[in-house]
């Protein structure tokens, strides 16, 4: 990333904080109201990692273990036309009422206060966000803010070909699509909805547009697609294609079992058993995906191990959900609000420092698997991936 002077309203902001914590005020509270004990040992650390490295880079979105967040996902919407069964529960989800979700302009001016202060890229997310009727203008105006250099979206396909060329001219840089099957009978049974044939119309309208790769995300459960691995990955011989393996996780309503689970190693087994000459890409830094080719091919395919191999230690995401909350991990269910500080009238500086304190208390990493799925947090759909 390029290096971006300090702001004179960053160091504005950090002597203010500093005087907070040397007075012994709260710099902040936890979004159920306990103060943070350790907001002040938290930016202190902070602070001193950006002195050792001599990084410009935001204090606020640098956490206590050094981690800098340069990567911010957006939800744009909770709703969603598709039924996975492993993002929202058979019977649907309580959607938030309207008028408590960010308005265009909120989101714009979130994702302005982000980008200033280091953000380089931006993932939309939902539910589904090409159902959102101005996701264009959204992804035309992010296209706007300088220093952001990529916009990426992640989507069902539904939509995609019919929108794709507008996203495009707009600035739409990254495409994720989710798919979890090629047998149309069985995708109708994992989302529970029609619309295979317009996922895969989605997939080739990318490649058709120049998207390289194009990024397939899958998630493999045990007794439901594991048997397709092989499939899908010769999909990536004549497809400039990067099929994504994801690890069944937990999340409220999605009945997750220890037992559908299917490990990275697992599937690379298998995959071996086929191609031996299977080989390993450098990993990308901050990447979640462990990435491998086949000589030959023209596209890849990656795991994501968030089960078996956590990869938190070089995280670099921030989510923020449709309602307007700060995630600082998926797995972690503290969250702050920054929809109701902005309609308080929170100015720039008062908003990063409640920022700056939410990342503060980012943990090195998250729970166990087994911990994870007895621990209370939103269904992936209210979550935005």
């Amino acid at each position: 990333m390029a290096a971006r002077p300090v702001s004179r309203m960053l160091q504005r902001v950090l002597r203010s904080s500093v005087r907070s914590c040397s007075s012994g005020a709260p710099v902040t509270q936890h979004h159920h109201g306990e103060p943070s004990r350790t907001a002040a040992e938290g930016l202190s650390r902070r602070r001193q990692f950006l002195r050792e490295h001599g990084a410009p880079f935001s204090a606020f979105l640098t956490d206590s273990f050094g981690r800098q967040h340069s990567y911010l996902r957006i939800s744009l919407t909770e709703k969603c036309n598709l039924r996975c069964q492993y993002c929202m529960p058979e019977e649907g989800v309580p959607l938030t009422p309207k008028a408590d979700l960010l308005t265009t302009e909120e989101i714009l001016t979130l994702a302005r206060l982000f980008v200033k202060e280091g953000v380089d890229k931006i993932r939309l997310t939902g539910g589904e966000p090409l159902i959102r009727p101005d996701v264009v203008d959204i992804v035309a105006q992010l296209h706007q803010l300088e220093g952001l250099r990529t916009i990426g979206i992640t989507t069902n396909g539904i939509n995609l070909a019919r929108l794709l060329p507008q996203l495009q001219k707009a600035g739409l840089s990254a495409i994720n699509i989710s798919l979890d099957t090629l047998v149309p009978a069985k995708f109708e049974f994992i989302v529970r909805r029609k619309g295979f044939h317009k996922v895969m119309e989605g997939i080739y309208k990318a490649i058709e547009l120049g998207y390289s790769p194009v990024k397939v995300n899958c998630v493999v459960m045990r007794g439901l697609n594991e048997d397709e691995l092989l499939d899908f990955v010769a999909l990536t011989e004549g497809l400039p294609l990067d099929v994504r393996f994801i690890e069944y996780m937990p999340f409220d309503g999605n009945r997750w079992n220890f037992k559908k689970l299917v490990s990275y190693k697992e599937m690379l087994d298998t995959l071996r058993q086929r191609w031996p000459e299977l080989e390993k890409l450098p990993e990308e830094e901050s990447s979640t995906a462990k990435t491998f080719k086949i000589p030959g091919f023209r596209g890849q395919l990656s795991f994501i191990t968030s089960m078996s191999e956590h990869f938190c230690g070089t995280c670099n995401r921030l989510r923020i959900t449709a309602d307007g909350n700060l995630k600082v991990c998926l797995f972690g269910n503290s969250e702050v609000s920054l929809r109701d500080h902005l309609r308080a009238g929170a100015s720039e500086e008062e908003l990063l420092r409640i920022v700056g304190a939410a990342v503060g208390r980012k943990k090195r990493q998250h729970a166990g698997m087994f911990s994870i799925a007895q621990m209370k947090n939103r269904p992936m759909i209210l979550i935005g991936g």
